[in-house]
């Protein structure tokens, strides 16, 4: 008697990509309901099982619907955006900015949903997500029908859809608490990488996916820089630091791992961490080239993945496939790394398993979900083909399929394209709809990029208010002189603090966009030792609102950030069309005078060697407080035995420029 099946695909060249790599040249797959029930030589299952749909495959290979192990599929919106740039001012300049302006559940579900349409066209079934508004992410992943691990993003500073990480962490704790369980999404949080988290945000993101039993997604490891970093910040390589925060207590999926030596690499073996090996971005952004070989040889279970739509820039798995077993072999010198058989199986069972979910796809065998594609492998690029070596079938696939090869797709049994028509999404429309959205992003960094203020806002954490500042500059002759007049009995000293100054000031085509200033200052202490170090940002506006008596200058439009990132980053994203440097030692008295605090600096500039100068100055926010203010200057100017030098009033960078 036989059993009944929903359909029988016949006629296919099987590749079932199970352990033992098992082939049935005219093999057949039996499914009911969202599973596959049987597997073999097509005669047999005819004898076994009957159904009511008899698929013939007209000899194309049916396999495992491909599995993209990293990316970050709302980012379709932003493909082509801001290319050929540093990982840091790609990311930062440039992905931040628009997030923060535009993202929203809408937004993100509109870029799920082309990525999930270009997924389907390519023969992905399965992808590893990581994002903002991920609850919105899986919905629009439902609609289309396919299979997704879905990260909740949590980062340490606010983001679109977390004002703090305890929101974050809230966020994904629901998100996982109402999706556990579904048939298509496997919920996850993903803590984004050690440099933009912390030790807490890590140890809470282990201990919630611990609690329910799902993954744990996270960059580690990406650029020698973060690598750097971590070892001088925390006198340790990432992964003994992410260990250390328990993190692998949870089951992980680790996208990147470029820079990991062989002790990480059994680190993350022994842990059952799985690997996403991203090979298109990584050299995209000259992040270098993962030990893909070295992770293999242990065991290590290591997946594929496009990374985000922006940084590869496409979603195509076949190229990325392909591109992972050229870049083993070239980085190894050894052509027989990473054969067309081990990429192919990294896209499959081994990318599922790094998923953790390895027992619910990634193979064609009985039990496993019906997550199956179609591929025509008789195309004039594909032609002819060998069956001497079973081994040619994979080759066929992995050096010569391309993503428009894929005829028929089917996840959990159920049908989402055919005939390479779309059947869950209306590919027209999104088409329509992303453009609008472009044209508004456009518009967006159109109008940031003529204003260097609007750059500086974007960067995030900008203090975007003016400051008015009264101040009086001096050059000094005998600067002991000042020291020791500042001890005069109506001047009270409230802090005294040596600095070692180094300034950058980017300077612009148009003197209208006022200056970047580029700041590190390095604490000194009472023996000129350095014990702390600061870095800032400061656009400082041309505009000089007036002057008063003694050439006391009101002057205005300095914007204050942080300046978190390296000299380098701020060079490439501000585009200066000059630079200019100087160093000069600097002692800051804050004082109170009258009732009334300023600041007096005495500094020396070393380079270039313009001397030494007095300045006094203090903060208002109006011209008759400024008013008030400049004859308090003009007197503390004659207190301190420097009311008859001539006052200077251009900056030191305008001196350093004469």
């Amino acid at each position: 008697m036989t059993q009944q099946a929903d359909i029988i695909f016949t006629n296919a060249l099987v590749l079932t990509m199970d352990e033992k790599l098992t082939q049935y040249e005219r093999g057949a797959v039996a499914v009911r309901g969202d599973s596959i029930v049987a597997v073999g030589p097509e005669d047999e299952i005819k004898k076994e099982f009957s159904a009511g749909e008899i698929f013939d495959c007209g000899g194309k290979a049916l396999m495992p619907g491909l599995v993209n192990a990293h990316t970050h599929v709302p980012m379709t919106l932003m493909r082509g955006l801001a290319d050929d740039l540093r990982l840091d001012v790609w990311l930062l300049g440039y992905m931040w900015p628009v997030e923060r302006e535009f993202l929203s559940p809408e937004f993100v579900q509109l870029g799920t949903k082309i990525a999930c349409a270009e997924f389907i066209r390519s023969g992905v079934t399965c992808f590893n997500d990581m994002y903002f508004f991920e609850e919105d992410v899986a919905k629009a992943t439902v609609e289309a029908g396919l299979r997704a691990v879905c990260g909740q993003s949590v980062l340490k500073f606010p983001t679109s859809d977390a004002p703090s990480y305890e929101d974050g962490i809230a966020r994904a704790r629901g998100f996982i608490q109402r999706w556990k369980g579904h048939e298509l999404i496997v919920p996850a949080i993903a803590p984004h990488a050690p440099y933009t988290t912390t030790p807490d945000i890590l140890r809470e993101s282990a201990e919630l996916a611990k609690e329910f039993d799902v993954p744990l997604h996270i960059h580690l490891s990406e650029t020698a820089l973060e690598v750097e970093n971590i070892r001088n910040e925390q006198g340790m390589p990432v992964i003994p630091y992410v260990k250390k925060q328990g993190l692998f207590e949870a089951k992980v999926i680790a996208a990147h791992c470029v820079h990991v030596d062989p002790g990480e690499i059994r680190t993350l073996k022994n842990h059952g961490a799985g690997v996403s090996h991203n090979p298109s971005s990584n050299l995209k952004l000259a992040s270098g080239f993962a030990p893909v070989t070295k992770m293999l040889e242990v065991g290590l279970n290591v997946g594929i993945g496009t990374d985000g739509p922006s940084s590869n820039n496409d979603l195509d798995m076949f190229e990325e496939v392909r591109l992972a077993s050229f870049v083993a072999k070239a980085v190894s010198n050894d052509p027989t790394s990473v054969p067309a058989q081990t990429a192919l199986t990294m896209a499959t069972r081994l990318g599922a398993q790094a998923l953790h979910i390895g027992h619910l796809t990634g193979s064609l065998t009985p039990g496993r979900r019906a997550d199956l594609i179609l591929v025509d492998i008789t195309p004039l690029h594909n032609s002819p083909r060998f069956r001497r070596d079973p081994n040619n079938a994979y080759a066929q696939i992995v050096y010569a399929a391309k993503s428009t090869d894929v005829t028929d797709v089917m996840v959990n049994g159920k049908w989402l394209m055919r005939e390479r028509q779309l059947l869950t999404l209306n590919e027209k429309e999104l088409l329509a709809q992303a453009q609008e959205v472009a044209k508004k992003i456009d518009a967006f960094l159109i109008e940031r990029e003529q204003s260097v203020l609007s750059k500086l806002i974007a960067l995030g954490g900008s203090m975007e208010e003016e400051s008015f500042e009264v101040q009086v500059k001096v050059e000094l002759g005998e600067p002991l002189k000042v020291k020791e007049r500042l001890e005069h009995p109506e001047i009270e000293i409230m802090r005294l603090r040596h600095y070692d100054q180094h300034d950058t000031y980017f300077l612009f085509d148009d003197p209208a966009q006022g200056r970047i200033r580029y700041r590190e200052d390095e604490f000194l202490d009472g023996d000129h030792h350095i014990v702390n170090v600061r870095s800032r940002l400061t656009l400082i506006g041309q505009k000089r609102e007036g002057a008063f008596a003694k050439e006391v200058l009101l002057s205005r439009s300095r914007f204050l950030a942080p300046a978190t990132q390296s000299l380098r980053f701020y060079r490439e994203y501000f585009k200066p069309l000059r630079e200019i440097e100087l160093h000069k030692d600097r002692l800051r008295w804050l004082i109170r005078y009258k009732d009334t605090e300023f600041f007096i600096n005495l500094d020396n500039v070393k380079a270039p060697k313009l001397g030494s100068f007095l300045e006094v100055k203090s903060r208002t926010w109006s011209r008759g407080d400024a008013q008030r203010k400049a004859g308090m200057v003009a007197e503390l100017l004659q207190i301190l035995g420097a009311s008859g030098q001539p006052a200077v009033t251009e900056d030191y960078v305008e001196l350093a420029m004469e």
